[in-house]
């Protein structure tokens, strides 16, 4: 009997123990099922193709005739074989911005491709990139500029009705649609049927978003709404490419309306006490503009550049929406597409071992119970978590490596099913030192990526700090992300000091100074040298943990500016011999000249134009005099610089050989007209 008894007793506890536990309570708000399948998504394009391609311009007035919308080799399917390629999940098409030019054949306008040469007026860019999107396996979704500088009822209720039977033609012939994307920017100076006036309005009442917003939700209920203020997505607040270090997905939403100017300082990073779930999508373009402008073709994002906006997007709680402004052909150029792939290559190669999930053990300093262990934190399993009890908001998972073990990336993920939790957040690395805090951060929501040097530990210790209630983490991972290897940039100071620069710690850089190629057995770079006569400066990066080698960099450098001053100079003159490519300085003489400090003999010059990205002042046609006693003057080379234009690099104009202690720079005519400008000015000697 009292076995009897013991047996029964043991099978009650064995019961317990394996009974489900309940779930946390979700905290409000939480996000719907639309939301959920979009924050899946992560990483996205944004296609600006539209008449603005073809005026060179970012916001076009309206008046512009159809037939100047031609490509010449539209081809949707290049951009959706590109967006696959690196990674993304879909694409959103312009498929009418503020110049209100549509880009399918609408019945509410002839300001449309209908109108247009292309392809005799039987064109229709939305239908090409819906169906190239099916094939490539990539969501489709289009912008629809609220504002339309074209239209003559615009500001009456008239146009709402046409807009909104915009929005019904796009919402019921191309399939379906994953975002609307509607823009901030509403009312201003415009065409508007030839009035050619300012017209503003209420940017809160004009619209009708309830009614406007009932058309998407009856058309496409799947379908997630961007704008300021969502209601589904919201914008981050800037076009640089981060979300903040705390980024809340909750929102004040009723507080907000689209284009409320202080919205980007007040609102655009969420509030810990928002009423509504709108997460961010941050929104930046590959290139300084959103539209194609061959001047920028050598302005294309740089590796680091898109790495830090990946980390700084994703990594932190939002949704990336990368840019590719298509050029007048109807591609992604090519150096866009480069670009990307290196990205797309990039990320892969970061994020290709999870340390965490092959580690020896992962241990929990509080759980829920059963359902909500530690190990589901590991799993691969998204709808697992682990959780801790009611009330118990700061908690530690410990990942136990089998040995030392490198890592530099740590990625934490919450069940945003229950709403966003965690307030602060520490990780810390068990080295031969003891436990060392390597991280201190505050939200997570649907992804947290951390980056930081090399840390060889034992085990890792993520610490939840505060939290809004008891934390359900669904993700915890540990990486070793190898070196970004490229080409050393190749700086020298106006003293004459060359510095070579990497974008990360750990990697060996080897140069020559001779023309010579660099190999790891040439001068390992161990900080700043001299460099103040003519010599060619070539470098290599090596990363000795991978093998990896960069390709060669090289730079020709002249006479150090070290003595060289501006003679005419007005206001920031100096800044156009500052060694400094992104200061500029503007000439209301349209010239500038230099004392060189001594003389030298000279068979030629260089002239950066401005870099900044609305230009002015760039100097298309010039003359070069030298002097030797700033006097008598002698011009030695005049003309054109070619390409400029389209190709505003440095210009390279040689010349017989001349003694010169003076030079002197003078634009004879500007792009724009406008007063000369001057990035850098620099010589060629013998």
């Amino acid at each position: 009997m009292i076995k009897n008894l013991a047996f029964l007793l043991l099978l009650i506890m064995v019961a317990c123990q394996t009974e489900p536990v309940s779930p946390p309570a979700p905290v409000a708000p939480t996000p719907s099922e639309r939301q959920l399948a979009w924050q899946d998504m992560e990483y996205y394009a944004f296609v600006h193709f539209n008449m603005n391609t073809f005026t060179n311009i970012e916001w076009g007035m309206g008046g512009e005739s159809p037939d100047t919308f031609n490509p010449t080799e539209l081809d949707c399917r290049q951009w959706a074989k590109v967006a696959k390629e690196a990674g993304m999940k879909g694409i959103i098409i312009t498929a009418k911005h503020h110049d209100g030019f549509c880009l399918w054949p609408t019945e509410t306008t002839d300001h449309s491709v209908k109108s247009s040469s292309w392809k005799d007026g039987k064109g229709d860019v939305l239908k090409e990139l819906s169906e190239a999107c099916k094939e490539y396996g990539l969501k489709f979704g289009v912008y629809l500029s609220p504002w339309d500088r074209n239209n003559e009822h615009y500001g009456t209720p008239e146009y709402i009705e046409i807009f909104r039977a915009q929005l019904k033609e796009l919402l019921t012939n191309y399939g379906d649609v994953f975002e609307v994307w509607f823009d901030g920017a509403n009312g201003g100076t415009g065409y508007y049927g030839g009035a050619n006036e300012e017209r503003k309005v209420d940017k809160k009442t004009y619209y009708d978003w309830e009614n406007t917003y009932k058309i998407i939700r009856e058309l496409q209920p799947n379908a997630v709404i961007f704008s300021d203020a969502g209601p589904d997505v919201r914008w981050v607040g800037n076009e640089s490419g981060h979300a903040y270090k705390t980024t809340w997905s909750n929102l004040l939403r009723d507080e907000i309306y689209g284009g409320m100017p202080n919205y980007h300082t007040e609102y655009a990073d969420g509030q810990e006490n928002g009423t509504h779930w709108v997460p961010a999508e941050v929104d930046v373009s590959i290139r300084p503009g959103w539209y194609y402008h061959e001047y920028e073709d050598h302005k294309v994002k740089s590796l680091p550049t898109l790495l830090d906006i990946y980390y700084e997007s994703i990594g932190r709680n939002g949704s990336l929406l990368l840019n590719f402004p298509v050029d007048k052909r109807g591609l992604i150029h090519e150096n866009d597409v480069e670009q990307v792939l290196k990205l797309a290559d990039k990320i892969k190669e970061d994020f290709a071992k999870d340390l965490a999930a092959n580690a020896g053990s992962i241990e929990a300093s509080e759980s829920r119970g059963n359902g909500y262990e530690a190990e589901n934190a590991i799993d691969e399993n998204p709808e697992t978590y682990w959780a801790t009890n009611d009330g118990v908001i700061e908690a530690s998972l410990t990942i136990n490596f089998d040995g030392p073990t490198t890592f530099n990336r740590f990625l934490a993920q919450e069940y945003i099913t229950l709403g966003q939790r965690v307030k602060a957040f520490t990780v810390e690395a068990q080295t031969e030192n003891g436990w060392e805090e390597i991280a201190s951060e505050t939200t997570i929501g649907y992804k947290r990526i951390l980056r930081f040097p090399d840390v060889t530990a034992n085990a890792v210790r993520f610490t939840i700090k505060d939290a809004k209630a008891s934390p359900t983490i669904s993700k915890v991972a540990v990486y070793n992300a190898p070196k970004v290897v490229l080409a050393p940039e190749i700086k020298r100071t106006i003293a004459g000091k060359v510095s070579l620069e990497v974008p990360d710690e750990g990697v060996d850089i080897y140069y020559t100074t001779d023309g010579s190629q660099p190999d790891q057995n040439s001068t390992k770079y161990e900080g700043e040298f001299d460099v103040k006569t003519p010599q060619i400066i070539q470098a290599i990066a090596l990363d000795k943990a991978t093998g990896k080698v960069s390709e060669v960099s090289r730079r020709d450098l002249d006479l150090a500016k070290t003595n060289w001053k501006v003679v005419n100079g007005g206001e920031k003159a100096e800044q156009a011999i500052d060694e400094n490519i992104h200061s500029n300085y503007v000439s209301k003489s349209n010239e500038i000249i230099i004392d060189l400090g001594t003389e030298v003999n000279l068979k030629g010059f260089t002239y950066m134009p401005m870099q900044n990205r609305y230009m002015s002042g760039v100097i298309q046609h010039y003359n070069f005099a030298v002097s030797t006693d700033g006097k008598s003057w002698k011009t030695v080379s005049s003309g054109e610089f070619g390409n400029i234009a389209n190709s505003p690099i440095e210009q390279k104009i040689s010349f017989g050989t001349v003694p010169a202690k003076f030079i002197k720079l003078k634009a004879t005519k500007t792009l724009d007209g406008k007063d000369a400008s001057f990035a850098e000015i620099g010589t060629i000697s013998e």
